[in-house]
């Protein structure tokens, strides 16, 4: 009989344990895993949580800007002599209008893309054409490099080196 008793409080302590048990993950009402948030609504608004969420990429892709403050700042010191149509720092996008370099009779007009908040050349994109087309891959390449240094001073200059 004691065997019978200590195997039936065995089975009922396992039984119990096994429900309290949770994996955290339910589905909503689409059919997908959704992983269970114990906060309440208002905590989530006001950022009270735990400890460990600290730890969490919680950055709003709305509010944080991608883009290099440097290369955008030295995109428009570089490219001072065009005027600025559109600017989006969000996107990370400068489109400038028709101008010409001083001492050159040639226009250009230039599109600049900042896509990653790094300091280096895959950051940087920059589409400039004169007005026979398209400019030559040794001109923007060098406008390239120009506005690369100037970043480089910038920061070197700000003391974050």
């Amino acid at each position: 009989m004691s065997r019978f008793l200590r195997l039936l409080v065995m089975a009922t302590l396992t039984l119990t344990l096994a429900a309290c048990g949770n994996s955290g993950l339910f589905k909503n009402r689409t059919g997908k895993k959704v992983e269970y948030d114990p906060r309440s609504p208002e905590e989530k608004v006001q950022g009270k949580g735990s400890f460990f969420d600290l730890f969490r990429n919680a950055d709003d892709p709305n509010v944080t800007i991608g883009v290099n403050k440097y290369i955008w700042n030295a995109t428009l010191d570089v490219l001072s002599f065009l005027p600025v149509e559109a600017a989006d720092p969000f996107s990370g996008v400068i489109v400038m209008g028709w101008g010409s370099p001083s001492g050159s009779g040639r226009a250009y007009r230039a599109t600049v893309y900042i896509q990653d908040p790094a300091l280096d050349a895959r950051s940087l994109r920059v589409a400039l054409i004169s007005r026979s087309g398209p400019a030559p891959k040794d001109t923007v390449r060098a406008i390239e490099d120009a506005i690369l240094t100037r970043a480089r001073q910038m920061r070197i200059a700000d003391g974050k080196l």
